[in-house]
């Protein structure tokens, strides 16, 4: 195995009811855990979202309202779910953008505390964007030089995201092998919710990534603007980064 492991590491893949990550939920999910001795677990499960699944969605992955009326609730899978991810580093393609904030989101909707601080996160198509310029399809024939079948299923989608780490790592010498080394190259800017919303500036202070304040420290326009505050928190953002934005509002608080 080309990737070097301290510790387990979850390469993932969900299927949607569409990509607002504030409203949107889950309907497949699918995790392939790699252990440090390259030992493989998989585990894909379709989930009822409890809403309707859109036809534009369904056109993507397949899957009906009909299909997932039967299957667990999100809220019933948590629990063991967060079981399964302890201790893990994260890996998928387009997950820092999409798949993880919206697995995070979940989480918090049904109150099971993961805490996500502590892990690295490893975006393929990040790497395959800055070297070559392409979608998972054309990645996986690029890298692999194999026809992805079943392209837009959870499982096959995830398993094909890590063949195709495993053979950029081989192919390119510069950007690592360690999960450390691949998450630093794979994040675009170092960012402090899975949204996007709030970053970090070459002081380290947090900065809206949007907005008339996009560029401008957080915690000064709190001070200066409190009602911008409420906004945010009544506002149409992800609950994560609503949470981002109370602890440091409270942070400045105390000063």
């Amino acid at each position: 195995m080309n990737l070097q492991l301290k510790r387990p590491i979850i390469f993932f893949d969900l299927e949607t009811t569409g990509v607002d990550t504030s409203r949107d939920r889950i309907v497949e999910i699918s995790m392939v855990k790699i252990g440090v001795d390259g030992s493989k677990q998989v585990k894909t499960r379709r989930i009822n979202p409890e809403m309707h699944i859109p036809e534009q969605a369904t056109a993507v992955h397949g899957i009906t309202d009909e299909d997932v009326k039967d299957e667990p609730t999100f809220k019933q899978i948590a629990k063991s779910l967060a079981q399964f991810i302890e201790g893990c580093d994260f890996g998928g393609f387009n997950s820092n953008r999409f798949d993880l904030p919206l697995l995070v989101e979940e989480f918090m909707r049904v109150g099971v505390d993961v805490d996500f601080k502590r892990r690295k996160y490893i975006d393929v198509q990040n790497i395959f964007h800055k070297k070559e310029q392409r979608t998972l399809v054309a990645a996986y024939k690029f890298y692999c030089d194999k026809d992805l079948e079943g392209a837009h299923s959870a499982e096959a989608d995830t398993l094909a995201t890590f063949e195709v780490l495993e053979a950029q790592i081989e192919r390119y010498g510069d950007i690592g092998a360690t999960v450390e080394e691949l998450a630093a190259f794979s994040t675009h800017s170092e960012v402090v919710d899975f949204a996007g919303r709030i970053a970090l500036n070459d002081n380290g202070e947090e900065i809206f990534t949007f907005g008339k304040y996009k560029g401008c420290s957080v915690a000064e326009i709190f001070r200066k603007e409190p009602s911008y505050y409420s906004w945010l928190i009544n506002g149409d953002f992800p609950q994560y980064t609503k949470k981002i934005f109370t602890e440091i509002r409270l942070r400045e608080a105390k000063k």
